[in-house]
């Protein structure tokens, strides 16, 4: 674990990326892979690959300082906090080996993230960040601590996480939380609850239309360049926050 810790304040020196919310500044994007282009001018044109607003990207404003008439003033500035697989794909296309050396440590970032430690950490953290606002309200602290037991106040910090997992790790923190479970046990189960399809065949694994609707998976698709030109989607099946609360929920409070 403290391998990991070390891992990620290592990578972080590349492109600073915020840990809650998982975001990149699209400015900060725009100024490390090397563009010359205007900055709105640039982010326009990447808005072509279909990218969607509140889904993909938050326009903000940020207060920057500039030299004006021997003085210093603050100038507001339009700025987008991309999501991770957002930035990965701009640096995909920007074909160069700026781009590409930060597109490896997206995905880095990412992978160590999804470790069921740091998991952990960011759900233990939000809980605490949880119970310190709720001090205001002395008889509600007590009344929520003596209903809530920890575990249960882990599973609900995790729903608010923005952080995808995979299944095999899922299975991970379920086991941490005192149920014996393997990667193998959970795909089965999933499967026979009806949460992926059992049918062999492409979709084998995938997450059914229920479960889909429910919120408790995200495909993730990402392209592979074969070396005769052509390209490979892969997909992957991964947990949202809102999913690792309803199976952590569901292994801990009905002994499934």
């Amino acid at each position: 674990m403290h391998k990991r810790k070390g891992e990620i304040e290592r990578l972080n020196e590349i492109i600073k990326v915020d840990a809650d919310t998982q975001t990149v500044s699209a400015r900060e994007l725009h100024k490390q892979v090397g563009s010359t282009e205007r900055f709105s001018t640039w982010f326009e044109r990447q808005l072509q690959y279909g990218f969607v607003e509140k889904e993909d990207y938050t326009s903000v404003k940020i207060l920057t300082e500039v030299q004006n008439n021997g003085g210093v003033q603050q100038r507001e500035l339009t700025d987008h906090k991309l999501s991770v697989d957002m930035a990965k794909h701009i640096c995909m296309v920007q074909r160069n080996e700026k781009a590409k050396q930060i597109r490896q440590y997206l995905i880095d970032l990412e992978r160590a993230w999804n470790t069921p430690e740091q998991v952990m950490a960011r759900a233990l953290r939000i809980a605490n960040n949880t119970i310190a606002n709720l001090k205001t309200d002395k008889e509600r602290l007590l009344e929520d601590n003596s209903r809530m037991k920890p575990k249960e106040i882990f599973a609900d910090a995790v729903a608010t996480s923005h952080t995808s997992i995979l299944i095999g790790d899922l299975a991970k923190l379920i086991k941490q939380n005192g149920v014996d479970m393997g990667q193998k046990r959970l795909f089965a189960w999933m499967r026979e609850k009806g949460y992926l399809i059992k049918r062999v065949g492409s979709d084998y694994n995938m997450p059914t239309q229920r479960s889909m609707e429910m919120g408790l998976f995200e495909v993730k698709e990402s392209t592979l360049n074969n070396p005769d030109g052509s390209v490979r989607i892969n997909k992957t099946t991964k947990v949202t926050g809102k999913g690792q609360q309803y199976f952590i929920n569901k292994f801990l409070s009905k002994g499934e």
